[in-house]
């Protein structure tokens, strides 16, 4: 019964409106951190994930990996999936050996 605690004339109205839920609906409420939290997987730079509540509307967060650790080969490994790759040239080898005598049944016309 908070609420209730100073209740004189003067207040009456003001003890309606701030003691209901529907306050929020009026006026702004004036939070710092707001309660919605949102579902979000965490992913480890070793692979492995785990679910938590997050405050923006993300589906999946990478923590960063840690470039320093890794061997030379596995980081020219790495750097070479982000380099840009050229376009090979493909060399067309068309056969032709088709032979339109044994299609020209279809070509006939039916009306005859």
């Amino acid at each position: 019964m908070g609420c209730l605690r100073g209740l004189t004339l003067k207040n009456v109205f003001y003890l309606s409106s701030r003691c209901n839920s529907n306050r929020a609906s009026i006026a702004k409420t004036n939070r710092k951190v707001y309660s919605r939290l949102y579902p979000t997987v965490i992913v480890n730079p070793d692979g492995s994930s785990y679910k938590i509540k997050y405050r923006d509307p993300r589906k999946i967060l990478y923590l960063p990996f840690d470039v320093n650790k890794l061997t030379l080969e596995a980081k020219k490994a790495r750097l070479a999936k982000y380099q840009v790759k050229r376009k090979q040239d493909i060399k067309d080898d068309l056969d032709d050996n088709f032979d339109a005598k044994k299609y020209q049944q279809f070509w006939k016309s039916r009306a005859q």
